[in-house]
């Protein structure tokens, strides 16, 4: 059966606009759930998801990481400090590596942090900074299997100083779990060159798979935050939390994503194209169809929690939000339903999209009118 996709002469917005959008909008649920958690649960409950998450991250990510970039043969301290310089330049964090010896090797997050992105800094206390630390880069050692390389911390922008700072050290001993962070905020690292930083090989990292990295980039923390909340909070008060921030941005990233994506009618049929658009680029097959009732989407496929077991239904109900709280503004008239469900038994995740007429939504909420008069 044709879809209107196939039949669509709609002028399609570029590959690379769409994976933007994709990485917008997921970046900006990252930071919004954080921030929602730090406003909701208060700071220590903050940095506890934040752990969560980037310790989870790490194990996931650090040492096929490694591999993939070719850094096994280096230094421990050096192969860290890199690591992270590539990666987050490769997911659009502006990050400087500096290397002393092949004992200390510096790395420098330089304003704006991606993460806590915009005026959202001013918002994040500085344990869920520190947690962030924790997590992932104060177990490098313990991921490398080198018990003697640790994590100096010599400056917090949360703190309000110039970026994120700090050196990997491999001290002459072995070290204790409570001695793999410290923190030295009278020592300052040295400046960075660009001349002398590693370069990714072009051939090897062509404009496609970059753009497509830094799209994973995202999409990889939303994730591992949305399991981790419900797992912290549990699935009532998490799930709410997730949903409830999802909504959130998708209602205030809505007109930015939609015009990354060439979308500005209020159809239901321009919605449906912004879901088919948003899925494709995110790596699932989204197809849409219209009948005298509105429009129905189907996507095969959950890319984003693909292989993980166990998921609550809290978890699509999460990240379901974004698409209630973008349906919200693209037309405030819509009626935005799942009718169908993978995580619930379903072959593919269905929503029917369709205006609502207030007139009729009334009488059904009131019942039929009656001529009886009133007692």
């Amino acid at each position: 059966m044709p879809t209107d996709r196939d039949q669509d002469l709609t002028p399609q917005p570029s590959q690379t606009n769409a994976y933007r959008a994709v990485g917008e909008l997921y970046h900006a649920y990252l930071t919004g759930l954080i921030l929602r958690t730090v406003m909701q649960r208060g700071r220590h409950d903050a940095a506890e998801l934040v752990f969560r998450v980037f310790r989870r991250q790490h194990l996931e990510k650090f040492i096929p990481g490694l591999e993939k970039l070719s850094l096994t043969a280096l230094p421990d301290a050096v192969a860290a400090a890199q690591y992270h310089y590539l990666s987050n330049h490769l997911g659009g964090v502006n990050v400087e590596f500096m290397v002393e010896s092949d004992r200390k090797a510096w790395i420098r997050y330089v304003p704006p942090r991606w993460i806590f992105d915009g005026t959202a800094i001013c918002a994040i206390p500085t344990e869920v900074s520190r947690a962030m630390l924790r997590a992932w880069h104060a177990h490098n050692g313990v991921s490398l299997g080198n018990p003697r390389l640790g994590f100096v911390c010599t400056k917090q922008t949360t703190d309000g100083q110039p970026g994120l700072e700090g050196y990997y050290f491999e001290y002459d001993r072995d070290l204790a779990p409570e001695e793999r962070l410290r923190f030295e905020p009278g020592e300052d690292g040295p400046d960075f060159d660009p001349e002398r930083a590693p370069k990714l090989p072009a051939d090897e990292w062509p404009e496609d798979r970059r753009q497509k990295t830094s799209r994973n980039y995202a999409m990889q923390y939303v994730r591992n935050i949305i399991p981790e909340t419900i797992r912290l909070f549990g699935p009532a008060d998490g799930g709410h939390l997730a949903r409830t921030a999802a909504r959130l941005i998708g209602m205030q990233y809505y007109g930015r994503i939609a015009s990354l994506i060439g979308i500005d009618g209020r159809r239901p049929e321009d919605f449906a194209r912004f879901l088919t658009i948003l899925g494709d680029a995110q790596g699932d097959r989204v197809d849409h169809v219209s009948d005298v009732d509105g429009v129905k989407v189907s996507q095969i496929g959950w890319r984003l929690m693909q292989g993980l077991k166990g998921l609550p239904p809290e978890a699509f109900d999460a990240w379901n939000g974004l698409w209630e709280g973008a349906a919200c503004v693209h037309n405030r008239h819509l009626k935005f339903d799942v009718v169908e469900r993978i995580d619930r038994g379903g072959p593919n995740f269905v929503w029917k999209i369709r205006l609502w007429n207030r007139e009729v939504g009334q009488r059904e909420a009131t019942g039929p009118a009656s001529d009886a008069p009133d007692n």
